[in-house]
């Protein structure tokens, strides 16, 4: 719905920022057309959502189940290989985007409207549309366009819901926060041994952590080469990442311990998609349980990711990846203290 004076406005700031006017043009396209779900609705499926959110609902259970209502996006999910049918206008607008420096993204809220349930055996199908594309904002995390996609998910050819999904697409901003004055501050006092040639990607383009008052005391500690685990000061339950209360007896209160830095690598994926501009897949993401027994996402470096195993040793170290920013990752032990590698 729009409202007097805006189309005066849109085409004000169009001419005020020439990228808009482009990125305006895409409003209306589709984004997809004539997509297919790549499974039925299924029971499986179902159990595994409900199994990882804790929900025991009967209404998903037995001869007359439905699936949970907010799986309405799963359904139509393209999975690694992606969609046949997928439209090329959303895939160029991102790249306007990346190409004028907007290469960070953030998923920023998501509707949804149930019109009514799905069952095991629905066959889906679905369209999506840009809906909008703002004007530039400026945020915290940095300077961008909010980009706003609306689908419409039907089973067996009828409308079953709608689901509206917005991002922001942004340059990220320089840090002026606690958190990176700590890490010019670590700069300045403790040289980083430079790994930037191990690390998978490319400099310049990474896309920057989300630093909150729930964790800049982590990267704080990162920045001074220090790996830190909040520890509960009610129960002693060790947790990583870092959470504003315990999850174990929801006690509020906590101190730290600073982690050993030894670990092993308790499982790994290799990614081969999706394509990012600050990466160069292959490379294995690794889940590395440390010695306090706490788990952690990072990279293994100083080895190809085929050499990557489940049970490796590790030692965690520092890598600056930027000016203004330092990383935790982690070398095979063998290497550091100068095993075969």
């Amino acid at each position: 719905m729009t409202t007097p004076g805006e189309p005066g406005r849109a085409a004000g700031a169009a001419e005020a920022d020439p990228l808009y006017g482009r990125l305006k043009a895409y409003e209306g396209r589709a984004a997809v057309a004539a997509g297919r779900g790549k499974d039925l609705v299924n029971a499986p499926m179902i159990r595994h959502w409900c199994e990882a959110l804790g929900d025991t609902s009967p209404a998903y259970e037995g001869p007359d189940a439905i699936a949970p209502p907010t799986m309405l996006q799963a359904w139509t999910m393209g999975g690694l290989s992606g969609h046949a049918d997928r439209s090329e206008a959303y895939d160029d607008l991102l790249a306007l985007l990346d190409d004028a420096g907007c290469t960070s993204v953030v998923a920023t809220d998501c509707e949804q409207e149930y019109l009514r349930p799905l069952r095991p055996g629905d066959e889906i199908t679905f369209d999506a549309v840009i809906e909008s594309v703002s004007e530039r904002k400026t945020t915290r995390l940095g300077s961008g366009y909010f980009v706003t996609t609306r689908m419409a998910v039907r089973a067996g050819g009828r409308l079953a819901g709608t689901h509206r999904f917005r991002i922001l697409k942004y340059r990220p901003a320089r840090r002026r926060g606690p958190a990176a004055t700590a890490v010019r501050k670590a700069r300045d006092e403790e040289p980083v041994r430079e790994l930037a040639r191990e690390q998978p990607g490319r400099q310049g383009s990474r896309p920057r952590p989300v630093v909150n008052r729930d964790n800049a005391g982590f990267w704080e500690g990162v920045a001074r080469h220090r790996l830190l685990i909040q520890r509960c000061a009610g129960c002693g339950t060790l947790r990583l990442p870092w959470l504003p209360g315990c999850n174990a007896c929801g006690a509020p209160g906590w101190d730290t311990v600073e982690a050993s830095g030894e670990g092993t690598v308790h499982s790994y994926v290799v990614m081969h998609h999706p394509r990012f501009p600050a990466f160069d897949p292959p490379y294995a993401v690794v889940l590395v349980e440390l010695a306090e027994g706490v788990r952690f996402v990072s990279n293994v470096v100083g080895v190809p990711y085929r050499a990557v195993r489940i049970g490796m040793p590790v030692r965690l170290e520092f890598q600056r990846v930027e000016e203004d920013m330092v990383l935790p990752v982690f070398r095979p032990l063998e290497q550091v203290t100068g095993g075969a590698g």
